[in-house]
């Protein structure tokens, strides 16, 4: 257990490396996972022997589903609006044809049969949400006319297709009898009419109902994700749908701790991308990968250069998209852990093929990720398609327009140097206002020539100090036997480089002066 643990340890720590290095090293961070996972596999360094595709398809599709939560759940839908009804179009008539035109290309010209060729062309038709997500982020890549967040609805709404397109390609390879009218219609209304239910069951809960004590809501949330999934799947609908809607209904409504549920499934969903990709490299055998290179390099080439660029075009130039906004989504089409997740659903069903499926598919999204991934930016720069001065996270509902206010209450002690004066000659912090004062029992709406007195307490919004990483605040909780109590901060000698920001006595928050005496149960807050 504790080896398990350790190695479990040991694989996490190493893919936040890569996660920190990926920028420097040109390569985005899903791949160097992927890449990790090789290392450790059967042909790597490691040497772990791993070919239990049933167990892969388990923890595989948990990831899964909560990535695609978290992707509708952190889609601003005021933003991605109207962009909406061609972000649809792309996601399904669009994943159709690239899947189609796939298909022929693999039957007619790679000889291929065509229920094992509707198959791959099914797998590999949906672009993948988390490696979309995660290069638009981490290259802030805001895109002019909306193409991020059509981007987004599209990465997030047509891995649902493309589950329904490898269903019915798993039951055309067995020769079972599919009627594709009745099939379509389940999955989509089952998914769409579960996802909206427990949507707003959801909010409900949490919005008007004290139920759910402090810290359970993101307990309560984990929970609807899963019945959501499972809910949708065991009446025939798509679970993949249904979680999807059911995350951009609740991510667009003013959830109790919604701040805490985004960190939390920021968190979780960082680590769902960790686990899927890796484990999608231990499965893999380089060695196979060669033996499969010229089918999977063709229909990789034919797939970014032929089959999106043509079903992008065709759909969106009717819709009044520019030609360089279709090429720069055609560049997007990033292929990723959704499609290697279908092609190890479709050989954990028992599908027999000539080929190697899983390999096949797995270059493809190697190749994808690693070329349209690193070049993304690039071409999007070339296309003059980058919004300048524009950021990516205003697409994102954990991204807030309007700056975050805080309140601070400043009491005022005898001698204190805004005694007599009024609000008006105060320095206040920059961006502050004074909202009012509390002076005994009396509540003062002040104005600019309200006077301040001593034993006032002053409250006043201000600006919620955003983290840019350059300043590290720490808090030191002073003790009887702390070397500061009783000193006044000018005998401290404080480093040039370390500043006391405030003090923290009771409910008072002090700001400092040299001849302020720090005391027993203060809190100083220094940064550096």
């Amino acid at each position: 257990m504790a080896s398990a643990l350790l190695f479990v340890t040991s694989v996490i720590l190493l893919c936040i490396l890569a996660n920190r290095f990926s920028d420097k090293l040109g390569m985005p961070a899903l791949l160097l996972f992927m890449a990790l996972g090789m290392l450790f596999g059967s042909d790597g360094i490691v040497k772990i022997a791993f070919d239990n595709y049933e167990v892969t398809e388990k923890i595989c599709l948990v990831a899964l589903m909560f990535i695609i939560f978290y992707g509708g759940f952190g889609t601003k839908w005021e933003i991605a609006k109207p962009v909406a009804a061609k972000s649809l179009a792309v996601s399904t008539v669009g994943t159709f044809v690239t899947a189609l035109l796939t298909c022929g290309f693999c039957h007619f010209v790679l000889h291929i049969g065509f229920s094992e060729s509707f198959l791959i062309g099914a797998v590999i038709s949906s672009t993948d949400a988390a490696s979309v997500f995660t290069i638009l982020r981490s290259k802030n890549l805001d895109l002019k006319y909306g193409t991020a967040s059509l981007l987004e609805l599209e990465s997030g709404s047509n891995d649902p297709v493309a589950y329904m397109l490898t269903l019915m390609g798993l039951a055309f390879l067995k020769g079972e009898k599919v009627f594709v009218p009745g099939m379509l219609f389940t999955q989509i209304v089952f998914g769409i009419l579960v996802g909206v239910v427990v949507a707003v069951v959801g909010c409900f809960i949490i919005e008007k109902t004290n139920i759910l004590t402090d810290g359970f809501d993101t307990i309560f949330v984990i929970a609807i994700v899963i019945i959501s999934y499972a809910g949708a799947d065991v009446i025939q609908g798509n679970g993949f749908l249904s979680v999807y809607l059911t995350g951009i209904i609740m991510g667009n409504h003013k959830l109790k701790n919604k701040i805490s549920l985004v960190h939390f499934f920021d968190a979780l969903t960082g680590m769902a991308q960790i686990a899927l990709f890796f484990l999608l490299g231990l499965l893999s055998f380089p060695h196979k990968i060669i033996t499969v290179l010229p089918i999977a390099l063709t229909v990789a080439l034919f797939l970014t250069f032929v089959a999106r660029p043509i079903a992008m075009i065709a759909i969106l130039k009717p819709l009044r998209c520019s030609l360089k906004q279709c090429i720069l989504i055609s560049c997007a089409g990033l292929r990723g852990a959704a499609s290697i997740v279908f092609a190890i659903m479709a050989i954990s069903h028992g599908a027999v093929l000539e080929n190697d499926l899983y390999h096949i598919v797995f270059f493809i999204s190697l190749f994808s990720v690693s070329v349209q991934g690193s070049l993304l930016a690039f071409v999007a720069k070339k296309l003059d398609m980058i919004e300048e001065g524009g950021n990516i996270l205003k697409t994102f509902t954990d991204y807030q327009e309007e700056s975050s206010i805080t309140m601070v209450r400043i009491f005022i002690p005898e001698g204190h140097h805004w005694i007599n004066k009024e609000i008006s000659e105060v320095n206040l912090p920059a961006g502050s206002l004074a909202l009012m004062i509390k002076r005994e029992s009396e509540t003062i709406i002040p104005k600019g020539d309200t006077i301040i007195q001593a034993g006032d307490s002053v409250i006043l919004s201000v600006p919620e100090y955003q983290a840019t990483g350059e300043i590290s605040l720490k808090e030191i909780q002073i003790d009887k036997f702390h070397d500061w109590n009783g000193k006044c901060i000018a005998d401290l000698n404080l480093p040039d480089d370390i500043l006391i920001a405030m003090l923290k006595r009771g409910e008072e928050n002090i700001i400092p002066r040299g001849k302020t005496t720090i005391q027993e149960n203060d809190i100083v807050v220094i940064y550096d």
